[in-house]
């Protein structure tokens, strides 16, 4: 999204990306990098990604996998076949970036992997990513964010907070932190390869990725937990459910004057029974306010940040979400809409946008031959007869 409406460009316009991936860690990068105005083209095999099965349907298209694949281009290739992979190296050649997220060598084993393509191309620049690592003990073991989330203590801290038991969280974090780290890395060695002229493989490891992002973690690295401020809490007041994000401590001292709130906690009690009281005595305090209004004015006053506990399908109630856009809207080639999501960049003299819809198994095979490899339709077909480029019925 740009702030201004005029013919702005888009700060990857001009860059080519051949994306392997599937699941959400590596087309996340596709996606940001479509919306920023690189020609993404999602390469598939002829199952396609896993994550076409994954949401509801409409058009002939699943929720999940068009929201990570928006703006993209489609390509179907059958890599067991030698002009299957013979095409996948032409293209090399024109890319600037490719990400792939299969186990380390599968791409080895196409006869596809970095070593093989930068001679190809000296300028390109391959995002691998894994769970573990290209060069780790563990490389071989696949990976999904939930493994991650339980490898890197996600999954033993909701416990221990929540005093419930080990479940996964809802939400992919592990993927959409790996998609962002690895997006950064490609930016800073597309900046680079201006200065040098020389592309390079990046070893981006969801384990990595995660536990840089956590900052939670590093006080269980250090054994420092006493020392982080205590845990946000959720209140019940007059319409609903908020969390405050003050420290309890804080939240006390700033409570208790403003309802006379006094803690006859005896002096000799363990800490945890003046916690719980002062706790029930803020959360009396809270529900005795007459309307949400009355708690936003309070809030307000106190300069104290709140936020309400809603739904995801209701983000559509909050007026800062709404403002923004972030959730939209898209016509698929029914003409019937769907909702979708923006990324969240938004640039004074530059524009990010949802680019078009996502794309359908090898929708775009012609099309991506003859605007990179400036194919005739004879060869073309030729690769469709021999079965190394497919396309889906929709």
């Amino acid at each position: 999204m740009s702030m201004e409406n005029s013919e702005q460009q888009s700060p990857l316009e001009g860059i080519r990306v051949l994306d392997f991936s599937q699941a959400l860690a590596g087309p996340y990068v596709g996606r940001i990098m479509a919306d920023l105005g690189a020609d993404v083209i999602k390469v598939e095999s002829p199952t396609g990604d896993m994550t076409r099965h994954w949401g509801r349907r409409q058009a002939g298209m699943a929720g999940y996998f068009l929201q990570w694949n928006l703006g993209k281009r489609g390509l179907c290739v059958d890599l067991s076949l030698g002009k299957g992979v013979e095409l996948i190296k032409q293209l090399a050649g024109k890319a600037d970036v490719i990400v792939e997220n299969f186990r380390p060598h599968v791409m080895e084993k196409f006869g596809l992997d970095y070593q093989v393509l930068r001679e190809l191309n000296p300028r390109l620049i391959m995002a691998s990513i894994s769970g573990f690592g290209a060069d780790s003990p563990e490389a071989g073991r696949g990976a999904f964010a939930p493994v991650v989330h339980a490898e890197t203590g996600l999954i033993a801290r909701q416990a221990k907070a929540s005093g419930g038991e080990f479940i996964d969280i809802e939400a992919s974090v592990a993927d959409t932190n790996t998609g962002l780290h690895t997006t950064v890395a490609i930016l800073s060695a597309l900046l680079l390869r201006g200065a040098t002229g020389k592309g390079q493989h990046l070893d981006m490891a969801m384990i990595d990725a995660q536990i840089a992002t956590d900052d939670i973690g590093i006080y269980e690295i250090e054994d420092s937990l006493p020392t982080r401020p205590l845990g946000n809490r959720v209140w019940p007041i007059k319409d609903g459910h908020v969390l405050i994000s003050r420290d309890a401590r804080a939240l006390w001292r700033h409570l208790a004057p403003e309802f006379n709130l006094v803690d006859d906690t005896p002096k000799d009690a363990p800490l945890q029974e003046k916690v719980e009281n002062r706790r029930r005595l803020m959360c009396d305090a809270l529900c005795s306010l007459p309307s949400k209004a009355a708690f936003v004015a309070l809030m307000d006053k106190l300069r104290i940040p709140w936020g309400d506990v809603r739904e995801s399908a209701r983000l559509g109630e909050s007026a800062a979400i709404s403002h923004r856009g972030i959730v939209t809207e898209i016509t698929d080639p029914t003409g019937e809409t769907r909702p979708v999501l923006n990324m969240p960049y938004r640039f004074s003299a530059a524009k990010s946008e949802i680019r078009g819809f996502a794309p359908y198994l090898g929708e775009h095979n012609m099309a991506v031959c003859k605007d990179w490899l400036g194919m005739g339709d004879e060869d073309i077909r030729a690769l469709q007869e021999a079965g190394a480029l497919i396309q889906a019925a929709r």
